[in-house]
């Protein structure tokens, strides 16, 4: 007896519907499910949790943040690099700032790019003892961006200059800007028909504030640092547990992980490994 058309198309997408599902929806994650236990490759698949005293205490995979209640950071341990993953580090949130080079002018509720570069690396100077002063940053840790206004517009003399980054009644960074007065930018007031300029000042080329001490990864879960933010950081760790410099040193170096396949990327530190490594010395 011959099925009707309908019956038979309808009769063949629920064979096909039954086979996917046992292929895809059961076959499939338990073979992923059998690969992932495989002796050497269970850890990994677990999310490479690191334990301490029988406890996990968090992952080799995933950064987190050495602060106090206060969000300050603690001075016996190293620091991580900062996070924009939700509100620092959080798995659940992974993601970038989506922030980019031209994003120098602060909004009302949020700090360019710019600014929280400058601020992040005014406090890690400030704990490490360093100068943390970087090009187009104010001294206060602020971009140092001013809008200018042309007398033809986008030509001719200036005729006036604001601090962009610098609300009234703070006093802006330069005092005058091509014979100009620099004036401090007043909240609400609309700055769009000066020329955005970011001023450089006298900070040195080289920062002694490494670029990752004061950006975030692309994922924001970054769980490693450079070894020159590492280095930065012994002195501070050294004094605060009354150990040597050179004893932090060499606990940094034996948790340096070298180039990915011996050379992409750049050799770097996992925090929370080091980290731990210190409470154990």
């Amino acid at each position: 007896m011959r099925l009707p058309a309908w019956i038979a198309q309808h009769l063949a997408a629920l064979r096909a519907l039954v086979v996917l599902t046992i292929v895809l929806g059961l076959a499939y994650p338990m073979l992923m499910l059998a690969v992932a236990r495989i002796p050497g490759l269970s850890g990994h698949a677990g999310g490479s949790l690191i334990d301490r005293d029988g406890k996990p205490v968090g992952s080799a995979l995933i950064g987190q943040s050495f602060v106090d209640g206060q969000g300050q950071p603690l001075r016996q341990y190293f620091q991580s690099r900062p996070s924009a993953a939700g509100d620092g580090y959080d798995p659940t949130s992974t993601s970038a700032s989506n922030l980019g080079p031209e994003n120098v002018v602060d909004g009302p509720d949020k700090p360019s790019l710019l600014t929280q570069v400058c601020g992040r690396s005014k406090s890690v100077g400030e704990l490490e003892g360093v100068d943390g002063s970087r090009p187009f940053c104010t001294p206060g840790g602020v971009g140092a961006v001013l809008a200018v206004y042309h007398r033809d517009g986008t030509t001719g003399p200036v005729t006036r200059a604001v601090s962009l980054n610098e609300a009234c009644p703070a006093t802006p960074f330069v005092t005058t800007w091509e014979g100009v007065t620099v004036e401090c930018a007043k909240p609400g007031e609309d700055y769009t028909g000066g020329i955005t300029t970011p001023v450089r000042g006298n900070a040195p080329d080289d920062p002694a504030v490494p670029a990752d001490a004061v950006t975030a990864s692309g994922s924001g879960l970054d769980p490693h640092i450079s070894v020159a933010y590492a280095n930065l950081q012994v002195p501070r760790v050294a004094k605060e547990r009354k150990l040597s410099e050179d004893a932090v040193r060499k606990l940094v170096a034996e948790h340096t992980e070298g180039r990915t396949l011996g050379f992409i990327g750049e050799p770097a530190v996992n925090v929370l490994e080091l980290n731990l490594a210190l409470d154990r010395s």
